[in-house]
């Protein structure tokens, strides 16, 4: 298990071992929950396995099934029966494999009986870290980014009904003028929509995204290609996409949707390139939260821990 914070390099990290694993004529599995990360997932390892076969498996792409690297949803694990000499889970702690029973389960057959696997979280409960333990898995725990910034610490903001957007449509006007785009976190598809609905008349260049756009890839590199200077999105992209120098506002942080680790993950997507390493991460509500709060201390507690490791690098 390696318990690593948001932008500390996990899935470089494993580039190592899948290399060996590789040349050792072996097979390697990278599955992810959410099919929007595993279609990243499978650019970025061909990017640098490219003289092996990496193919992506998900619901509507299962044509072909094998290779060297195979990058596929957990759904899709059930396909696979003792076929993986390695096994790596990205964002063991994500909906819908955290909990599931049956997803578990896909997990441990589709690894060889004398194969291996690694997890890789930002996120994991203490619940899980100590079922793991008992498990007598290793568990890693890295709490510097690789670029060796602290984390940016969220601010929380309170406003009322009638400042709320206000205050949004300030913020986006202010970071558009300091040419920095902006991630804009709602809680529900209802409020993802509706938020557009009220900026698009007053600033330019935004979209919204959510889990029923059929058009999430396109909208997504026309964010990163900076053709798209705000995007308005549901918790679809907590996890797994990297924008240089973004700014993150999460609208209505307040609600029950955003626990701690969703927002600690939100906030992770800040700072995450080394010639951008810092940025602002707000979160805006109508009152502050338990988990705004514990989400808070969490960062700086792992900030704490990342200046020992730096010094020590």
């Amino acid at each position: 298990m390696v318990f690593a914070v948001c932008g500390s390099g996990k899935t470089e990290i494993s580039m190592e071992v899948i290399s060996k694993v590789i040349r050792e004529g072996k097979k390697v599995g990278f599955t992810i929950p959410r099919r929007d990360v595993v279609i990243e997932l499978q650019h970025r390892l061909k990017e640098v396995f490219h003289y092996n076969s990496v193919i992506s498996v998900y619901g509507g792409m299962t044509e072909k099934l094998y290779a060297d690297i195979v990058c596929l949803t957990t759904h899709q694990l059930y396909r696979y029966d003792r076929y993986f000499d390695l096994l790596i889970m990205d964002e063991v702690d994500a909906f819908p494999y955290k909990g599931n029973e049956i997803l578990e389960s896909f997990f441990k057959r589709a690894i060889k009986i004398d194969g291996c696997y690694i997890m890789l979280s930002a996120t994991p409960s203490s619940s899980l870290i100590n079922k793991l333990k008992s498990e007598n898995v290793s568990v890693l725990e890295l709490n510097a980014r690789f670029h060796n910034h602290l984390l940016p610490v969220p601010k929380i903001i309170t406003k009322s009904k009638l400042s709320i957007f206000l205050y949004l449509l300030g913020k986006v006007e202010y970071y558009m003028k300091l040419n920095k785009q902006i991630f804009i976190f709602t809680p529900t598809i209802e409020i993802c929509e509706k938020t557009y609905s009220f900026l698009r008349f007053l600033v330019k260049n935004g979209a919204y995204l959510h889990s029923k756009i059929m058009e999430r890839g396109r909208i997504i590199e026309d964010f990163k290609s900076g053709l798209i200077r705000y995007l308005i999105t549901t918790s679809v992209l907590e996890r797994g996409v990297t924008v240089k120098d973004v700014q993150v506002i999460v609208f209505k942080a307040d609600h029950s949707i955003f626990d701690r680790y969703a927002l600690i993950q939100i906030a992770g997507r800040v700072g995450r390139k080394p010639d951008a390493p810092d940025g602002d991460v707000l979160f805006l509500g109508l009152r502050k939260t338990k988990e705004m709060t514990k989400a808070i201390e969490r960062i700086n507690e792992v900030n704490e821990k990342a200046k020992n490791e730096i010094v020590r690098s």
